[in-house]
Parts: C-alpha cells; sequence; structure tokens
C-alpha cells in the first residue's frame, strides 16, 4: 500500500501542508490570518461584538479558543492525513480494495474534528494564556497589523486587526506615527508605539518607498 497512491492523495497533501505549516511555525513565520476579519480566536479578539455568539460557541467546540489557529491545523491536518490513511489500510486488509477517495476522505473528516478538539484542549494548558489585557496590549508594538475599519490619520485613529505572537488576533485602534500620514482600510500597518489604548503605526507601503539610508 502506498502512501501516495490515487486512493491516499488527499491525506498525502494534507500531511505535507502540515509539515510546511509546521516548518513555518519553527522559523517564525506562522502568523497568518486566515478567514480574513472572521476571526475563529474564540475569547482572543478585543472589542469585537461578533466574536460571542454562535459562532464563539462553535469555536470553543472544536477547541479553536485554546490554541492559535495555525496550531489548530497543524493538529488537524495530521489527524486528517493519519486517520485516512489508516482507514484506507484497513479497507484493504478487510476487503482487498480501498474504499472510494471520496468516502474515506468523508471519514476522515468526521472523525477528525472531534479528535482535533480533544487533542487541543490539553495542548492548550501549556501555552501562554493568561497575560493581563495590558501586558498582552504592549507586546503588540511591533507587530504588523491591517486597518479593517476607517481611515487612520492624526487625531482621528482606525479600528485594526493585529495578532499576538500566539496568534491571538486583537482589535486595537491606530493612528499614523507622522502626523501628516493617512491609511485608509485594507492597507498594512507596522505598530510602533502605544499611548494609552491608541497605538501608533507607520504604513508598510511607506517603508518600502522610503529611500534606504
Amino acid at each position: 500500500m502506498s502512501l501516495f497512491a490515487d486512493y491516499n492523495l488527499p491525506f498525502a497533501i494534507a500531511l505535507g501542508v502540515m509539515l510546511l505549516f509546521g516548518l513555518l511555525q519553527l522559523i517564525g513565520l506562522g502568523d497568518f490570518d486566515f478567514g480574513g476579519d472572521a476571526d475563529l480566536d474564540a475569547g482572543s479578539d478585543i472589542g469585537d461584538p461578533t466574536a460571542a455568539g454562535l459562532g464563539g460557541a462553535v469555536a470553543t467546540l472544536l477547541g479553536l479558543g485554546k490554541v492559535p489557529v495555525f496550531v489548530w491545523l497543524i493538529v488537524f491536518l495530521s489527524v486528517f492525513g493519519g486517520v485516512g490513511i489508516s482507514t484506507q489500510a484497513l479497507a484493504v486488509d478487510l476487503t482487498g480494495s480501498p474504499l472510494y477517495v471520496w468516502l474515506a476522505a468523508l471519514i476522515a473528516g468526521g472523525a477528525s474534528i472531534p479528535a482535533t478538539a480533544g487533542l487541543v484542549r490539553p495542548l492548550g494548558r501549556f501555552m501562554p494564556q493568561d497575560e493581563t489585557s495590558a501586558v498582552r496590549l504592549d507586546s503588540l508594538v511591533g507587530r504588523r497589523g491591517t486597518i479593517t475599519t476607517g481611515k487612520a490619520a492624526k487625531g482621528s485613529p482606525a479600528r485594526a486587526k493585529v495578532r499576538d505572537r500566539f496568534g491571538h488576533a486583537h482589535y486595537v485602534m491606530v493612528e499614523p506615527h507622522e502626523d501628516s500620514s493617512i491609511i485608509p482600510a485594507g492597507d498594512q500597518v507596522l505598530l510602533v508605539r502605544r499611548e494609552g489604548e491608541t497605538f501608533f503605526g507607520v504604513p508598510l507601503a511607506e517603508r518600502k518607498l522610503a529611500p534606504m539610508g
């Protein structure tokens, strides 16, 4: 039974993506924003009114509030790939032939979701979760964010979404560091300092255009 046989292809791909994600996480490039503004981190969004309700309950059930989404995906892909390959191996042993790919993927997916939730809950205990809001906010200085609502200008902060080093999303108010700058919605910004509840940032587009030296 070959890992790269057609009937194992979805599971081989899942394991390959898992290894890639794991490598990115190890070298510090695993800070991606999945799903745009539809944040999946239950209980980690500061000032986000959409974080509660049904979406938050589902995220909690899946264990998404216990670890960053990136880590959750690594665990899910690992479980999905392992369960899928094991299912096909069992089918070959019992019947002499593997299951249809879509059926094996359906079985593996259905089993992997609760299994992933069960695995990330104890994993979440080893990840820092007990920082105060003040400490977490201070740690956002030096992080990149995206303006989500409004247009940031001097004296007129705009709402921005930024992830901390653990992958949790925070919504903060941002003004430009330079008085003459204006940062429209959708632009990325580097947070360079904080005063009270307001952050000050430099548009990444301006940093790229700035002369070196």
